[in-house]
């Protein structure tokens, strides 16, 4: 009996939205084997860990070194063990962090899927050209993790 891979999918970008639930979802009710994994989605456990960790700072850059350089550990690991990495970028912030996953994963030789509106088409053109596919929807993820894994057509 031959074991079913197990896919690593990293979902990187915006935390402001449900966008990883309704994914997750997606993937759950297709039965698809795959395990997704995520940066802090806390956006304030997120900001305040390094300090929280290893003491106060007085200035902000320090401060937010400490958390980036921590939350780094994590992000680096998860997209070097990634099959896939996913990386939204929403609409109401720029999310500079998921451009940075985007360009990482890229030199690893990772695959990636963005996801993102028609809004944000031109100034993500160098990412989406790294990408190897553009989607706008996470029920468009679910449909490419479905054909990549299964082969086929629903």
């Amino acid at each position: 009996m031959t074991a079913t891979k197990i896919w690593t999918i990293y979902l990187s970008g915006e935390i402001h939205s449900n966008w990883r639930e309704e994914l997750e979802e997606g993937a759950r009710a297709r039965g698809l084997p795959v395990e997704f994994h995520a940066p802090v989605t806390n956006h304030g456990a997120s900001d305040d860990c390094g300090v929280h960790i290893l003491g106060s700072e007085e200035k902000k850059f320090w401060h937010d070194n400490k958390g980036a350089n921590m939350n780094a550990i994590r992000t680096r690991t998860l997209i070097e063990r990634a099959d896939i990495v996913v990386v939204r970028f929403g609409e109401k912030y720029k999310q500079w962090n998921a451009a940075f996953d985007a360009g990482y994963a890229s030199a690893l030789g990772k695959s990636i899927i963005t996801m993102h509106g028609d809004d944000h088409q031109h100034a993500l053109k160098e990412v989406d050209a790294a990408a190897l596919a553009v989607t706008q929807t996470p029920a468009q993820i679910v449909d490419i993790l479905d054909y990549v894994i299964h082969g086929k057509l629903n």
